[in-house]
């Protein structure tokens, strides 16, 4: 894998230049017995991102490890505590980076621990240098000794003697494009102005005032066929870039929102936090993906109780969730005998009613053997 090159004189080192011998992990290697020719030993070091919670966390802006030497030539380590242009949401990226004219072809790796010393985060080499979701920040947080972040470093030389060279294919750019545009002002058509407030008349035509409302600049274009409902809102201004107002949805949603619809993923830990607020919006907005997304990490993430049910089910009903929907059936139907005069069904609604004695009923059936499950699956 032959590494980025970097001008040493365009990228200055942002930590404090340490010795060698402080970021170093000596550890004794013995041979038993005599090694290959060809045998490549493991070269190991530690670099030491200290304060790292208060680090930057703005997307594409990184941390500059000092140069080092391994192998015969000059390193640093990039960090982004808040991801690069390809890391998904909530995501830190790492680069290992080649500081001179060298062209070195190395395996390398990255690792974290923590305090016991359990590996929390990996990433080795493939070919294509991929580490833009090296872990999550998260995770990297929790690893943290003493405020500080030691992301272990190995590397080697590679056995390029049964290799060929394998040609650089790079890949379509439109994605990447795309999701570079994700609020960028310079060539936004539209910009929405979000509070989850519920104010009204004057309070309402004076919410961009207010320190609640957060500023989102997006393109037509991109809403058009991605959230259809969004981009009807989004009307010709003149020569004056439109300003929509959106009172109902949280500004934190609807960033996660807007970062899918131009490519992005939504984390899996911010999709489990926010599953429901994320179908609200989604569901509003006319986002049929994100909205399938959510509901399925909803009904993985939520223990389904008696005492929650009700809810869940009129919820499912409200916003047409069909998987959350039959996992509250299903609950039912499997704990009936426990449900059954014990819970009021007052408010649920006819139909759903009908379909929920159906149900009932099938389920009563396949314990007496008279049904047929497989059928039972493909009619609900």
């Amino acid at each position: 894998y032959i590494l980025h090159q970097e001008n040493v004189n365009e990228r200055p080192a942002i930590l404090n230049q340490e010795k060698m011998d402080d970021q170093t992990s000596h550890v004794a290697k013995v041979d038993v017995g005599t090694p290959p020719s060809a045998f490549q030993r493991w070269e190991s070091a530690e670099v030491y991102f200290h304060g790292f919670a208060d680090l930057p966390t703005t997307r594409e802006e990184e941390i500059d490890s000092p140069e080092f030497t391994f192998l015969g030539n000059q390193w640093c380590l990039w960090v982004y505590p808040g991801g690069d242009e390809d890391s998904d949401d909530g995501m830190v990226a790492v680069y290992l980076c080649s500081m001179t004219d060298e062209h070195p072809v190395i395996d390398y790796f990255f690792t974290v621990r923590d305090l016991a010393g359990k590996e929390v985060a990996h990433f080795a080499s493939k070919g294509d240098g991929s580490n833009s979701n090296f872990a999550k920040r998260s995770t990297i947080m929790a690893a943290l000794v003493e405020g500080t972040l030691a992301i272990e470093v190995r590397m080697r030389h590679m056995d390029q003697s049964n290799t060929s060279a394998i040609p650089f294919i790079p890949k379509n750019p439109l994605c990447n494009n795309i999701l570079r545009k994700f609020m960028d002002e310079e060539s936004a058509d539209v910009v929405f102005e979000v509070s989850s407030g519920s104010e009204r008349g004057e309070k309402t035509r004076r919410r961009a005032k207010t320190s609640s409302a957060a500023t989102f600049h997006a393109h037509r274009f991109i809403l058009q066929d991605g959230a259809p409902t969004l981009a009807e809102l989004c009307k010709p201004g003149g020569g004056d870039l439109p300003t929509v107002p959106i009172t109902d949805v949280k500004p934190d949603i609807f960033r996660h929102m807007l970062f899918y619809l131009y490519g992005g993923k939504v984390s899996d830990e911010e999709l489990k936090a926010n599953a429901k607020d994320l179908i609200d919006a989604a569901d509003k907005f006319g986002i049929e993906s994100l909205k399938l997304e959510a509901e399925a990490c909803y009904v993985k993430s939520t223990t389904l109780t008696t005492d929650n049910m009700l809810d869940n089910l009129l919820y499912a009903d409200s916003k047409n969730c069909a998987l959350l929907k039959e996992a509250v059936m299903d609950f039912i139907v499997e704990n009936r005998d426990d449900i059954i005069g014990k819970v009021s069904f007052d408010n649920i609604p006819g139909s759903m009613m009908t379909d929920l004695l159906t149900a009932m009923a099938r389920g009563t059936d396949e314990d007496d053997g008279t049904s047929d499950t497989s059928n039972y699956n493909n009619m609900r």
